[in-house]
């Protein structure tokens, strides 16, 4: 349950308040359940069609043998875009960062935190556990000192502001952030296939996190006044530097922009690694850690960083409502529905709840949010 909150619990995160807080707190608690509903559902979908295996088997695999050879085409596409996607968003998050905390120019936070962590990451997996042990340390440090520091100063009012009007919005990054489906192969064969416990997993886990981001969401809502959420999403700003804006107390100030720092690195350091170890899969190299994998996993994601630092949102954005429901969402409850009604793959324990029901309305929402999102590109 840890690891998945983990996984979840992000930089994602930071960008939560913002989108959604333009609608309002209680506007934004529907989004919040139909966000976690969707992605816990199509989590229950996935971890289906792992059952009908003997074995441990990749996402890729599954796709390839349920949805044939475009469904692995289109899983490729996805999972490079979907993690190039969010490489590019930490880049752009940190560089920002780090021009509001230590005035360094964008460009130059950008390419000294991607050589760093990203020689981290060559390093190899043991290199980049320990770092992370030490980031996850001052993660919950700094979230758990600003919970404490925060709540006295929330005003109430700002709860009750109320804009139906931007209830769309955040759809798409409220999905990527309840996405932690890349680790269920890996939850399978740590809980030696046991697909009750796993199911029990994801749901203690997911709600975890969304209680989590229900916390974080009462913080920043209750202190950021409207006109600065509306800036900072004009700006690319996430909601750290919101509250630093508006904050009086240095110390809240140093918290909310200390937790942003350490969430921004702890996701950077894991799905960068995730990305290095597809791409040697895919590649059939055995080096996973190569020069030459680095450099194909860091230079796509620090070239549009560079050019516009401001990337945060709009790549977090495209991340979530396209590549992550296509991912997580679609491809998912495709492969349940030609294995149950057409190949009739029956597996070890009862079906997901629902039956054809559950996979239309599954297939329906993740059809939504895409359309929604590419709306919003093509509309600006």
């Amino acid at each position: 349950m840890l690891l998945i909150a983990g996984s979840c619990i992000g930089a994602g995160m930071l960008g939560l308040p913002i989108l959604s807080g333009l609608a309002g707190f209680f506007p934004s608690l529907l989004l919040f359940f139909l966000s976690w509903l969707f992605m816990t559902v199509s989590a229950y979908l996935l971890v289906e069609v792992m059952s009908w295996y003997p074995h441990q088997v990749n996402l890729l695999t599954m796709v390839e043998q349920n949805l044939g050879a475009w469904g692995k085409i289109l899983c490729w596409i996805t999972y490079l875009f979907l993690f190039y996607a969010l490489l590019v968003a930490y880049i752009s998050g940190i560089s920002n960062l780090l021009l509001t905390m230590f005035s360094i120019p964008s460009w130059a936070g950008a390419l000294f935190f991607v050589l760093l962590f990203g020689g981290i990451v060559a390093l190899g997996v043991r290199a980049v556990d320990l770092t992370n042990r030490a980031l996850m340390v001052g993660k919950l440090l700094f979230f758990g000192f600003l919970i404490a520091m925060g709540l006295p100063t929330i005003n109430l009012d700002f709860l009750l502001r109320s804009a139906p009007t931007y209830m769309l919005a955040p759809l798409p990054i409220l999905v990527i952030a309840f996405g932690f489906h890349n680790m269920i192969p890996s939850l399978f064969g740590y809980l030696q296939g046991d697909i009750r416990r796993l199911k029990r997993t994801i749901l203690g886990g997911s709600l975890l996190t969304l209680a989590l981001y229900l916390i974080w969401q009462i913080l920043v809502l209750g202190i950021v006044p409207f006109p600065f959420l509306l800036r900072s999403l004009q700006l690319g700003e996430e909601a750290s530097q919101a509250m630093a804006h508006v904050m009086s107390s240095p110390f809240l100030r140093i918290f909310s922009q200390g937790f942003a720092f350490f969430a921004l690195l702890t996701s950077f350091l894991a799905q960068a690694l995730s990305l290095v170890h597809f791409l040697a899969d895919g590649l059939k190299m055995e080096r996973k850690e190569s020069l030459f994998l680095c450099m194909l996993t860091f230079v796509p994601p620090l070239i549009p960083a560079l050019i516009s630092p401001r990337l945060f949102f709009a790549a977090l954005n495209f991340a979530g409502g396209i590549c992550a429901v296509i991912l997580f969402g679609l491809l998912p409850a495709c492969m349940v529905w030609i294995g149950r009604y057409y190949r009739a793959n029956t597996p070890p324990v009862r079906e997901t709840m629902g039956g054809r029901a559950t996979l239309l309305c599954t297939i329906a929402f993740a059809s939504f949010v895409m359309i929604l999102q590419m709306f919003s590109m093509t509309h600006g």
